[in-house]
């Protein structure tokens, strides 16, 4: 495969036994992105507009969770939070970082929250953005529940992006294309509907850290959340912010659960100067 011409594909290490794609780009203290779970998404999916910007500060570290994009999709594995924890703080052992700035969209909100928990010594600041994490109702065939239930087919990568975005203008015939044909690339779908199989309320429930856990965390932490989120609800992002005692909550208004990508600048600017400053 040419790298050079995918750059969803990167560098790859072994982290927590996992062999795990990862994107990297800049200098200076780490940060590491965590993607969403959406069908199809990989790191560079869903962090292409915040990659370079925050390149331009820090050491960005994006890599492909187990399960996702082009890490490994081992036979037989058992997905779930504690093997998406370990493979992070394998990452970080794996590029021998005695600690990093975590940010986590989504899933990858409660897989950054997760590590934070239980491996606090690990983690300098946390940025959860859309988060999951904490429990909310999945209403059925609707919002994450939707998402989750995804059968490939261009019409239905449209119905979700409609879910995902709250700006029309970004929901283009051609997105849709894109990412209905990165969906259905060979062991993706297979590998992603095994991992949330109905009902799917359960999977929400797995991805909950405990709030006496949660209420316990040291670290300087940035909530972020898109008012129209049909996908996580804000009263996910109120409830961290209720718990978290360094906690900071800013909502963008015309936003859905694509924050990084419907207020691009703006986020890149709130979430560099707070990993920065």
């Amino acid at each position: 495969m040419d790298r050079e011409k995918r750059p969803e594909i990167g560098a790859d290490v072994v982290a927590g036994g996992i062999r795990t794609n990862y994107l990297e780009e800049g200098t200076g203290s780490p940060v590491v992105l965590v993607h969403g779970s959406g069908p199809g998404v990989t790191a560079y999916a869903n962090w292409r507009l915040t990659i370079p910007a925050l390149a331009e500060r820090m050491r960005v570290l994006a890599p492909d969770m187990a399960g996702f994009g082009f890490s490994e999709r081992p036979e037989g594995v058992s997905y779930g939070l504690d093997l998406w924890v370990d493979q992070l703080v394998g990452f970080l052992d794996a590029l021998e970082l005695p600690s990093a700035s975590i940010v986590g969209n989504s899933f990858g909100g409660a897989i950054a929250l997760r590590a934070a928990a239980r491996h606090p010594e690990r983690v300098d600041r946390l940025v959860l953005m859309g988060s999951a994490g904490v429990p909310f109702h999945l209403t059925e065939g609707e919002g994450l529940d939707a998402v989750w239930g995804y059968q490939p087919s261009i019409e239905n990568m449209r119905r979700l992006l409609d879910i995902f975005a709250h700006s029309r203008e970004l929901v283009t015939d051609e997105l849709a294309e894109v990412r209905y044909r990165a969906s259905v690339q060979p062991g993706f779908q297979e590998a992603f509907s095994a991992m949330f199989p109905a009902p799917r309320q359960r999977w929400a429930d797995a991805l909950v850290t405990p709030d006496e856990e949660i209420s316990a965390l040291p670290h300087r932490t940035l909530i972020v959340h898109g008012r129209e989120d049909q996908v996580i609800p804000p009263a996910n992002s109120l409830r961290l912010l209720e718990l978290i005692p360094a906690a900071q909550l800013h909502v963008f208004g015309h936003c859905g659960h694509w924050t990084q990508i419907e207020w691009a600048d703006a986020f890149n600017e709130l979430v560099g100067d707070f990993l920065t400053s």
